[in-house]
């Protein structure tokens, strides 16, 4: 689905769909904004490339591509190529990107994961969940949730090459990363504890250090409590993350340059199972999966807390990109 924005208030107004490849649960723009990509996230695994028209409209640019991965959940533009995350197989791969956006008929290398985790049976294996590049766009960062820990990568002739893997903590089940605008930090929400783990990031090393762990709420949860999205505001002030089950939104001070965060509080994401967030504008977006809908906040600039200003339908919303 395709929406107007009002850069003033905030509100989206619907232009229209399309049925494009089968349940795209995570989308990306290339970096000049005049192509969409999105996963296919099913047992065969695919990557889609769309046009974007000047009524603001997606329009498919070819068909959509194997990944040789099942079950795809993000994706991401580095380094002439579109980088999908691969949950079910535990894997990330490359597509390159033609010079006109459209991607190339197959994939050019799938880096396979290994390893497990304490927390059955979610981390039996491998779960790729996420993967995107790093600030300074030398090195691709993924994030899988079943060996609790992030690979660092880079490209070298279309093939995904190890640099580096980093341990977090057995059982947090690390789900998504969000860099402080500084590029100088990273921070990691856990699926499997309803918290985040703030980081070093060393670019020229291609290094990321753990430094502590902070909880997303203020006490335990009453049932499910599945953290989800994070974002982290454009100044550098606030961290938001999301949680499944509580459904809720989490409001995180940053201090100390960003080596610091600091629960605020939380606030009702007004949905059910918020599954991503976005953030511009002074206005905070969330797509609430199960309930259907795409909802927006203003957020006070002094607290960073949201407050609720309206919202669309959007079926199984799981993803909002802003332009």
């Amino acid at each position: 689905m395709a929406a107007d924005r009002d850069p003033d208030s905030g509100a989206l107004t619907v232009l229209g769909t399309l049925d494009g490849a089968p349940d795209p649960s995570y989308l990306a723009l290339s970096p000049t904004g005049d192509t969409l990509y999105a996963v296919s996230e099913t047992a065969e695994g695919a990557v889609a490339a769309y046009r974007l028209t000047r009524d603001g409209l997606p329009e498919p640019a070819g068909p959509p591509v194997p990944v040789d991965a099942n079950g795809p959940t993000h994706l991401s533009v580095f380094d002439g190529h579109v980088l999908t995350a691969n949950y079910g197989s535990g894997s990330v791969t490359a597509v390159p990107v033609r010079p006109d956006g459209t991607l190339a008929r197959a994939a050019s290398s799938v880096l396979r994961h290994s390893g497990s985790g304490p927390h059955t049976p979610r981390q039996q294996g491998p779960h790729a969940h996420q993967v995107q590049p790093d600030p300074s766009g030398r090195w691709a960062v993924s994030v899988d949730l079943g060996t609790d820990s992030v690979r660092v990568c880079d490209l070298r002739d279309g093939d995904l090459v190890l640099h580096r893997e980093f341990a977090l903590r057995p059982g947090s089940g690390p789900r998504h990363l969000a860099f402080h605008p500084s590029g100088s930090y990273a921070y990691i929400v856990n699926e499997l504890t309803p918290t985040v783990t703030v980081c070093r990031w060393d670019a020229p090393e291609g290094s990321l250090k753990p430094l502590t762990e902070v909880p997303l709420l203020p006490e335990a949860p009453a049932g499910d409590a599945y953290p989800s999205g994070i974002v982290v505001s454009p100044d550098g002030r606030f961290v938001w993350t999301a949680t499944r089950g509580e459904d809720v939104l989490s409001v995180l001070a940053v201090a100390d340059e960003g080596s610091t965060l600091r629960l605020v509080g939380t606030v009702p994401c007004v949905g059910r199972w918020p599954r991503a967030l976005a953030a511009s504008g002074g206005f905070l977006y969330v797509a609430n999966e199960r309930s259907g809908d795409v909802t927006w906040f203003a957020v006070d600039p002094a607290t960073g807390l949201p407050r609720r200003s309206g919202s669309i339908e959007v079926p199984a919303a799981s993803c909002v990109v802003l332009d």
